[in-house]
Parts: C-alpha cells; sequence; structure tokens
C-alpha cells in the first residue's frame, strides 16, 4: 500500500468551488466533569484534518468553560447526571440532532459512569452513520461484546493493547505477526475495522486487508494522543474515504504529526497538543500544501 499515493489521491486539491458541507458534518459525542479536554484534541483535530463541520457533544456543565475554547467547532449541551457525566436522557436529543450528520465519532473522555455507558451503547446500536468508537466507548462494551454484532452502522474500533484484551480476551499479542493476526481475527469475526494501537499500529479489516503502520514514535504514549486519532479517522470519513482507508490514513499522519512534533519537542517531553498543532505540517509534507 502505497499510503501517501493514496492519500494524495483521496484528498488532495479541494475542487476550486468547495463549499464546507463538501467535506462532512462530524459529530463528536466525548468529554465528562474533568476530562473537558480529551473532546477538545478530537474536535480540534477533527478540524485540522480537513472536517467541514464539527459539532461537540458535551454534558451541558462544561459549556461555560469549553464554550471559550472552541471557536471553530459548535457545540450541543446535553443532559447530564450528577457526577458532571453524560445522561441517558441526552439518547432523544443525540438522536435528533444526528439526522443533520454524516460520521459520529464517540468516546474520548466520557467516564465510566454507568449511565453515560448506557447511552453509549444505545447510540452504537441504533445509528446507521459510519464511527469511530474509543476509549470509553469501548468500555462500555467490556463484558457485553456480544452486543458489537447488532452494530448497525460501518464502525471503526480503536483499542489500544489493554482495551482490546478487555474486550476480546486471549493473551496480549506479542510482536507484530500476533497482532495482525488478533486484528484481523476479530475484525472478520464481528465484522468491523479494528485498529489495534501501539507501536506499528495495525489496521485490519473484514475482508482480510490489513496494514501496519510505519510512523510513530514512543514519545506519544501520551495521554490524549489516542483523542488526536479519533480526530483524524473521522475527518477522513467525513471526507467520504472508506472505512479502511479512513483508518489507515488516520493513523498513517497521525504518526507522522508525532514525528514531526519529536523533532521539535523530543519524545520524552511530547505531549497531545503537540501532535495536534504538527497535522498541519504533515498534512503539508503528504500533499504539497
Amino acid at each position: 500500500m502505497n499510503i501517501q499515493k493514496e492519500l494524495r489521491e483521496a484528498i488532495g486539491r479541494r475542487p476550486l468551488h468547495a463549499d464546507k458541507n463538501d467535506f462532512g458534518r462530524v459529530f463528536v459525542l466525548a468529554g465528562s466533569r474533568g476530562m473537558s479536554g480529551a473532546c477538545y484534541l478530537t474536535a480540534m483535530s477533527c478540524l485540522r484534518s480537513g472536517a467541514g463541520l464539527v459539532t461537540v457533544g458535551i454534558p451541558k456543565g462544561l459549556m461555560h468553560a469549553l464554550g471559550r475554547r472552541f471557536t471553530e467547532a459548535m457545540i450541543l449541551p446535553l443532559p447530564e447526571t450528577r457526577s458532571g457525566a453524560l445522561s441517558a436522557r441526552a439518547a432523544s436529543p443525540i438522536a435528533e440532532y444526528l439526522k443533520g450528520q454524516n460520521v459520529i465519532a464517540l468516546g474520548p473522555g466520557l467516564s465510566l459512569n454507568r449511565e453515560t455507558q448506557t447511552l453509549v451503547r444505545h447510540v452504537v446500536l441504533r445509528s446507521k452513520l459510519p464511527m469511530v468508537v474509543d476509549a470509553d466507548a469501548l468500555n462500555a462494551f467490556r463484558g457485553k461484546t456480544k452486543l458489537l454484532v447488532h452494530v448497525r452502522s460501518n464502525a471503526i474500533l480503536t483499542p489500544h493493547a489493554a482495551e482490546f484484551l478487555r474486550l476480546f480476551g486471549g493473551k496480549k499479542p506479542s510482536g507484530d505477526l500476533q497482532r495482525k493476526k488478533r486484528a484481523k481475527e476479530v475484525s472478520r469475526t464481528h465484522g468491523f475495522v479494528v485498529v489495534l494501537k501501539g507501536h506499528h499500529t495495525v489496521v485490519a479489516a473484514p475482508d482480510g486487508a490489513c496494514y501496519v503502520n510505519s510512523t510513530g514514535n514512543p514519545g506519544m504514549a501520551t495521554g490524549g494522543s489516542g483523542d488526536v486519532l479519533t480526530g483524524v479517522i473521522a475527518a477522513m470519513l467525513g471526507r467520504g474515504v472508506d472505512l479502511f482507508r479512513a483508518a489507515c490514513f488516520g493513523v498513517y499522519l497521525h504518526g507522522l504529526a508525532g514525528d514531526l512534533a519529536a523533532r521539535e519537542k523530543g519524545e520524552t517531553s511530547l505531549i497531545a497538543g503537540d501532535i495536534l498543532n504538527a497535522l498541519p505540517q504533515a498534512f503539508q509534507k503528504v500533499l504539497g500544501r
């Protein structure tokens, strides 16, 4: 797979008369009290990756703080629990809002609140939109993995090694060959694209297609890095890229941004915001503009 060539062909030059609606409406469901940064990183990485319109669904209690940070993304304040997480009562307004969206990205910073996890399962199992399922949205299916066979949409799951084992069991795969084998097995069995994050991130599709990423560095093992990745992949979906390639493009660009950021900051001091800020440079390096 010549990923740079395919990237240029898929999301290269924008048409002269391009409209923001041409590049996807992405709905990000993320955040809770104490973890508002997660939704910020996801939404902003989505915008920096070329999405046309991004809306963030958050607990209403975060509205004041995040309203000052978001100038380009829209905000949908939603019912919350006493602990500041999303309430199950958010299901109805979310369903209504999704009628005007193209893609869902959910999970970063949602918390392990039981009511929130019930809401997450409701959204994942009922929505027909392409989606990126990450972090606490994955945790919502711990012990309930069998429910994933009922997913009605095209989904990309993005677990790191620990999340992968919690969901699908077995022993921790060691080495690239075992990681590829496990990712392909799960993808084929459940019918969704799997992004098994880590050194040499593996992307597996139900039809057997598999990609092992070559970009990235140990400095990216830091809180919030995965939130940035979720946003990049969601933006690729919003731009009309198919699920497998959207995941491949996302992990490649995310890793490239991490490599570019590490050149300036070093691996030790690298933080997720550095990866986010390096995304424009990564796109310029691949697309030439």
